[in-house]
């Protein structure tokens, strides 16, 4: 029992107890092992702050510079893999800090926390952290967004049925097919940097959740750590995850996105379909078939887009019944984090290695045409000879009921055929039954020609 009264003695709250915790609640207690990969931004946080104290004479100048020595030795003890963590650190926050101690020694490394609390703490070093990986996904995601321009603009000349229902609808451009999702995915670029822009705001110098008693400068303080702006109630700050949530709306709303791209691909890489083929590096053998190639890569896409969603879940359901300002439920807020930021990182990039190294089989594409995917063009040429749309569009069924009445495909119907259906029908009604024709008529702003589909390329450059 004196091993564990000790422990808790030499945690930051330890004054106030004099019995240990249960080994078991220790262990239900630690963030370390995982709030650990947090250790860089903790520590400019706590450089950032005995700053600020110097400024107002809690601190001397000498003292700070021997907290900031100290820290230099942690930050390299935790670059170079040789932090020794102790049974009292549970949390990176203890942990840097009973080091520094450990370093300058207790008289100048007790007063690093003059003012401030862990509530603050641990928002300014989640905050911190999660702007960086951020970032970093908007350099991922702005990476498969060029891949998906680079394929597009190559292989421009690619025509496929496009679905609706999973039906084949209207022929389209498989260019136009892949800028679809990269537009889907640019709308989620946007939307990374606004929730950016709303996570970096600093919580440094509200205190546990009434603020700072020492005029400490907030703003020098949220400069120096690279945060844009302030939060400005104290008691607000401490208790919010908001950021920690909206980040995870954000990626499950990503996932979503990529889900539907992966399902596609899936489809269309079957057999029965055959548009594209998946390079060995995103796909599996069978353990027991040996002619099968299964596309694993994005099966498992589509699946962990649901893990996604069950830790937004998990979070929102977690701090729903929460009272005001700091409570330590909000620790859960951060394990799933992490594993979210990975997944979301993890699958944007193995997304744009799918897309960058697959093979598209336009052969396959064209075989699959059907000439009743020109149904519509045939209204539309009627539509120009002065006739209503909708009774074009009624001709234009008759016209593909003949077609299955005869057993034929619609465009061997000869003209005579054809003028049986509706008399206005003439020589050029042969025109419209070209793929080519179709796609390149479609040429309004956001349309499946070749101009058109160049233009969206050019749109989505100019966003990145």
């Amino acid at each position: 029992m004196s091993n564990t009264k000790g422990v808790a003695e030499n945690m930051l709250w330890g004054g106030r107890f004099t019995q240990g915790l249960d080994p078991v609640m220790e262990q239900y207690n630690a963030s370390l092992p995982y709030d650990r990969v947090m250790w860089k931004q903790d520590i400019a946080g706590s450089i950032a702050f005995a700053r600020a104290n110097t400024k107002t004479g809690i601190l001397t100048p000498h003292e700070f510079a021997e907290i900031e020595r100290g820290f230099k030795q942690i930050a390299e003890e935790w670059r170079t893999d040789t932090f020794e963590a102790k049974p009292n650190d549970e949390d990176i926050h203890t942990a840097n800090e009973r080091r520094l101690s450990e370093i300058i020694g207790k008289e100048i490394g007790g007063k690093l926390h003059t003012g401030r609390s862990r509530n603050e703490q641990v928002a300014t070093d989640m905050r911190l952290w999660l702007r960086d990986e951020l970032r970093r996904l908007d350099g991922l995601l702005c990476d498969l967004i060029k891949v998906s321009i680079a394929r597009a603009e190559k292989e421009i000349d690619y025509i496929m049925p496009g679905y609706t229902h999973l039906q084949k609808a209207q022929p389209v451009r498989w260019s136009h097919w892949m800028l679809s999702h990269a537009t889907a995915f640019a709308s989620e670029l946007q939307r990374l940097r606004e929730v950016i822009r709303r996570v970096n705001r600093s919580p440094l110098g509200c205190g546990a959740l009434a603020g700072n008693p020492f005029k400490i400068d907030r703003h020098a303080m949220a400069e120096e750590l690279g945060f844009d702006d302030l939060l400005y109630n104290s008691m607000n700050t401490v208790g919010d995850r908001d950021f920690a949530m909206e980040t995870m709306q954000w990626g499950s709303s990503f996932m979503l996105k990529i889900s539907r791209w992966a399902e596609d691909l899936i489809i269309y890489s079957s057999g029965e379909f055959g548009y594209v083929r998946l390079s060995d590096a995103y796909s599996t053998g069978s353990s027991l078939m040996p002619q099968k190639k299964n596309a694993d890569s994005l099966e498992l896409l589509r699946g962990k887009s649901g893990r996604t969603f069950g830790q937004m879940a998990g979070l929102m359901c977690t701090i729903k019944g929460l009272p005001t300002t700091y409570n330590k439920d909000l620790q859960e807020s951060i394990e799933p984090l992490l594993d979210h930021i990975k997944t979301v990182s993890d699958s944007i990039q193995i997304a744009t290695g799918v897309l960058s190294t697959l093979t598209a089989i336009p052969e396959k594409m064209t075989a699959a045409l059907a000439p009743e995917m020109l149904a519509t063009e045939i209204a539309d040429y009627l539509v120009r000879k002065g006739v209503p749309f909708r009774e074009g569009h009624h001709i234009s069924g008759r016209v593909v009921a003949l077609a299955e009445d005869k057993k034929v495909p619609m465009d061997t119907l000869s003209l005579e055929e054809l003028k049986g259906v509706d008399a206005r029908f003439d020589e050029y009604v042969q025109s419209c039954l070209d793929y080519e024709r179709a796609v390149e008529l479609k040429d309004a702003i956001g349309g499946t020609s070749k101009r058109a589909v160049l233009e969206q390329t050019a749109v989505l450059k100019k966003l990145l």
